[in-house]
């Protein structure tokens, strides 16, 4: 049974919007690889690497818990998984897709691999490193900043979290 505030984050992710909107399917793709995250224990958040025509390269979600490594998550090994099928660390015209904003770590394997663009969901008000807390990303003394477009699928993204967070 779907709530008032359902429908209304379902109306809103609906809405027009010419900037997000060709990345929906793509976020789509990173919220079905966030929910295998819950299988190993693990924060649903999920990641995938598109090509510059759009092909899928690579996915990922977090693997921490299921794996013991503090490093594995969904930006972390989409980004091995893309440079490891490609034969070469530089992923340029490549598109990160995030269902949840960059932490620092990854928004530093974002620019070091040089990722042309992030697109991600949720803001992450408390460790965000693309615009919330911090701007790893956009930062003007590194030598690559990556096109970052926020809030795709946002409702979705961050419910995904909350039910997540609310059942622990």
């Amino acid at each position: 049974m779907s709530t008032a505030k359902d429908q209304k984050d379902q109306s809103k992710d609906q809405q027009l919007d010419p900037v997000r909107d060709r990345w929906r399917a793509a976020m789509q793709l990173a919220l079905d690889e966030a929910a295998l995250a819950v299988r190993g224990g693990d924060v649903p958040v999920g990641a995938v690497v598109l090509c510059a025509d759009g092909a899928l390269l690579a996915t990922g979600h977090n693997e921490r818990e299921a794996t013991g490594d503090p490093t594995a998550h969904a930006e972390i090994l989409a980004i091995r998984r893309a440079a490891a099928k490609l034969g070469r660390w530089r992923l340029t015209d490549c598109t990160l897709v995030v269902t949840l904003e960059p932490c620092t770590m990854c928004a530093g394997a974002i620019v070091q691999s040089r990722v042309d663009r992030v697109v991600y969901g949720a803001r992450d008000e408390k460790a965000g490193a693309a615009g919330s807390l911090w701007d790893v990303v956009r930062d003007r003394r590194l030598n690559h900043r990556p096109e970052v477009i926020g809030g795709v699928l946002d409702d979705a993204c961050a419910r995904l979290l909350t039910d997540f967070f609310r059942e622990r």
